[in-house]
């Protein structure tokens, strides 16, 4: 039955008496020995705790003992109606909200074991979901008559026996802030999918939803590639000396043509340095400089960092790295140890330190490496004055530093021990000494050996080297961030310098002008479409993997070779979502809105506030465009000017409609009847040369959700199907290299057709395009940004460059399965 919500009712943050809160240290610590004995308690002699998870249940039951209950709600137990709004916009935006559907056992053991106990603590997750199933249950489990059971709110940042016990310790109320901005947000999502939705159904595709962050989001993959299709490259040129002292080669570039920055933009001004420098075998330095640099450790993981450094570093998904955190977080049974949470939890946007986990991180990291690889003193990352202990997030860390990942491989999953082991680096690593570099930059200031210079008037070149060399590796013993094409290059990567002292006669090989175009901005990958919504404050941390979830399996976007492709849907959908509703699907404007709920969460404005400010824009925006137009505009039906109608000869018009757009006689329906879809006539299906490997009758080209496959032309007698070949042949067996998607993360990757028998798979396109090595045809189109387009051959694995600067393959570099 549904139950109504008011800004009064405060019955989720009751406080508990004096009475029912007090209990002593001796009592609790006796009820947390795990050996005590299992048999049954009677009726009102144990306390309940209430989790989310069965497999935090099962981990916390052992650490409590038989003085406790653990029940879990497995996930939220309440919501919103699935079927209609349940939000009253007209009555300061009352929700109703109703038990789940699927979840009426769940609540009534959570009853039946609320009856019987002592007292109860609810431990959902220490985030605003978690407080708002705190509030739910301790709603559901208060009966409507009679004494009003003692309940209490417990966070468990940790699922370690201490970090148990010390929570136990430390009870509190449920966070009526954390509630209601849970609910606004809840409730602004509500409003964006049930009003804004049906607007996509009429004028794109019936069944699209759209989301309030997801469709930011896909507004900003989408404008990415406005970017990238309006980008024209242009041309530029740099000039490199090869220069040897000894047996040590290195490089100087072009640094300054008389005193300024080369602009070299075509051939003709390279080669007329190159005739400047004519002759010049030796290159004397005219400046050293030599100082020394230290670069300090990152601090340990939030949610955002951890999932950027997953996909970067080991290729995961924020979803994939999300769920596999959780695995930690909730706990691993190690054996003879039993279940421990590895990790601390996995949802927090702080970097801070405990200090005694900073002291146990340092006094493992001391017999590891010895003391001088040590911090000059403890690293807690950010402020430690909080209120309420409790309250205060930590950095992602693990639970206890000296278990190191050898030590517990045995009992993880690959994918497990990958991200501990990241985490576990991470934050030990933290606590580390800065790494020691010492640079050098060199200079050598040169006249023209010509007259032919390639401006008028100039008088000097000057070339500079720079270097570095590890003084001291510190952290990077241990711990190397992953850096994306993009990213500056860092001291580690520069080249080792010889020994150069002012006045040096340094030999030169050669003196080489390389040309280069300007590239545009790289689409997003999952680690850069991170760190991009959280500058702009789009969403939060803890939503950012169901957000990229959201918009693939919508179909609204493709992840290719690791990047974001916006898909002919995803742009219509944002096409016409950001010109129905433009100021509500704006960057500044959702930024803003994440601000009030923050501000909400703190007391500092009322969640209807907060939503009244939403509304009044957004149910303005819902009657303030003609759909029709709409229509037109996000279809580019410019043609209808000209076409006619084929059965009264009235002019051809868009229209909206429950089952989507169509076209229709301007005349329709009353006087006459023609439509067709929006995409135009229907087209007879195209034939071709590829034979049905069930029936071996033709095949058709046809569109699926997945994009373009051959289906047989006996359907629906013949349900055959194969996936659209790229017309380059298998090295290994011959067969047809076609694009497939991975079943996990349904990417993109080209492997044989052949597959099981045959386990050919590439990330890269395959084009057809001649080895100029062993003259095979076929080869990846790979780019990046430091080589730019290139090929690679699908047999022998030779490489080489190619001309086109506007090649738009891009480098994938996780290793790909079949499926």
């Amino acid at each position: 039955m549904a139950t109504k919500k008011t800004a009064t009712k405060k019955t989720t943050a009751k406080k508990a008496t004096a009475a029912g809160g007090a209990r002593t240290t001796r009592a609790r610590a006796a009820a947390f020995d795990p050996a005590a004995d299992e048999e049954p308690t009677p009726p009102g002699t144990t306390s309940l705790v209430i989790v989310e998870s069965p497999a935090k249940a099962k981990t916390i039951g052992k650490y409590l003992g038989r003085g406790y209950k653990v029940r879990a709600t497995v996930g939220h137990i309440m919501d919103l109606p699935e079927k209609k709004l349940g939000v009253d916009v007209d009555h300061g935006f009352d929700v109703q909200l109703e038990p789940i559907a699927g979840k009426e056992k769940t609540i009534a053991e959570l009853k039946s074991a609320a009856k019987d106990a002592k007292e109860i603590f609810v431990a959902t997750d220490p985030d605003r979901e978690g407080e708002a199933i705190a509030a739910h249950v301790a709603d559901l489990i208060t009966p409507k008559r009679g004494p009003k059971p003692t309940i209490r709110r417990v966070l468990f940042h940790e699922i370690t026996k201490e970090g148990i016990a010390r929570a136990m310790e430390q009870p509190g109320d449920i966070d009526s802030g954390k509630v209601d901005a849970q609910q606004a947000r809840r409730v602004l999502d509500r409003l964006v999918g049930y009003k804004a939705s049906p607007v996509l159904w009429k004028t794109v595709k019936k069944g699209l939803s759209a989301g309030r962050v997801q469709t930011v989001a896909l507004r900003l993959i989408v404008e990415r590639e406005r970017e990238i299709r309006a980008f024209l490259p242009v041309e530029y040129w740099s000039v490199t000396a090869q220069l040897e002292k000894g047996t040590q080669p290195f490089t100087a570039k072009l640094h300054h043509v008389d005193g300024k920055k080369p602009e070299i933009s075509n051939a003709a001004q390279a080669d007329a340095i190159l005739a400047d420098l004519a002759g010049r075998d030796i290159f004397p330095v005219t400046d050293v400089k030599r100082r020394e640099r230290r670069k300090n450790p990152q601090a340990p993981f939030t949610t955002s960092t951890l999932q950027q450094e997953g996909a970067k570093k080991l290729g995961f998904g924020s979803k994939r790295t999300m769920r596999l955190a959780q695995d930690l977080y909730e706990g691993i049974d190690l054996g003879p140890e039993g279940a421990v949470g590895l990790i601390t939890y996995m949802r927090t946007d702080s970097t801070r330190v405990a200090e005694s986990a900073a002291t146990a991180a340092r006094e493992h990291l001391r017999t590891l490496f010895g003391e001088d690889y040590l911090a000059p003193g403890l690293q807690l990352y950010g402020s430690t004055k909080q209120t309420n202990a409790q309250d205060a997030h930590e950095g992602i860390r693990p639970t206890d530093p000296t278990r190191r990942p050898e030590l517990v491989r045995k009992y993880l999953s690959a994918d497990q021990l990958k991200l501990y082991e990241l985490v576990w680096k991470r934050f030990m690593a933290s606590q580390m000494a800065p790494a020691v570099f010492d640079t050098t930059t060199v200079d050598f200031e040169l006249k023209p050996t010509s007259g032919a210079a390639y401006a008028s008037g100039v008088s000097s070149y000057a070339f500079r080297a720079t270097g570095s060399v590890v003084k001291f590796q510190g952290f990077l013993a241990l711990y190397r961030e992953a850096r994306e094409e993009g990213d500056s290059v860092a001291l580690e990567d520069e080249q080792a310098l010889p020994m150069l002292e002012l006045g040096e006669r340094v030999p030169v090989k050669e003196i080489v002008p390389q040309q280069h175009f300007t590239q545009p901005p790289p689409r997003f990958s999952e680690a850069s479409l991170v760190k991009e919504l959280e500058r702009l404050g789009i969403g939060r941390p803890s939503t950012y993997a169901s957000i990229i979830s959201v918009l693939a399996d919508r179909r609204y976007v493709l992840l290719e070779q690791r990047r974001f492709f916006p898909t002919a849907l995803g742009e219509t959908v944002e096409k016409v979502m950001v010109k129905k509703f433009p100021a509500i699907f704006d960057v500044q404007f959702t930024s803003t809105m994440e601000g009030e709920l923050d501000r909400v969460e703190g007391g500092t404005v009322d969640w209807r506030t907060a939503l009244q400010e939403f509304w009044g824009p957004f149910s303005e925006e819902l009657h303030d465009r003609d759909l029709d137009l709409l229509i037109a505009e996000a279809h580019d039906l410019s043609a209808l000017e000209t076409e006619r109608c084929k059965e009264c000869g009235g002019k051809l018009v868009p229209k909206a409609g429950f089952f989507g757009p169509f076209v229709a006689c301007e005349n329709h329906p009353k006087n006459c009847k023609y439509t067709r879809p929006i995409t135009g006539e229907r087209k007879p299906p195209v034939v071709t040369e590829y034979l049905c490997p069930e029936c071996g009758a033709p095949m058709y080209l046809r569109q699926g959700k997945s994009g373009d496959f051959l289906g047989c032309s006996r359907f629906p007698k013949c349900r055959g199907t194969r996936a659209l070949p790229t017309g380059v042949k298998c090295p290994k067996d011959g067969g047809d290299i076609s694009q497939r998607k991975s079943k996990a993360r349904g990417k993109i990757f080209y492997g044989c057709e052949n597959y099981p028998n045959c386990d050919f798979v590439v990330w890269d396109k395959p084009v057809k395009d001649v080895c100029p090595e062993c003259g095979y045809e076929g080869a990846e189109a790979k780019q990046n940004k430091t080589r730019g387009s290139y090929r690679k051959c699908l047999k022998c694995g030779n490489e080489w460059d190619v001309a086109d600067p506007t090649e738009s393959a891009e480098q994938g570099a996780e290793e790909p399965v079949a499926v």
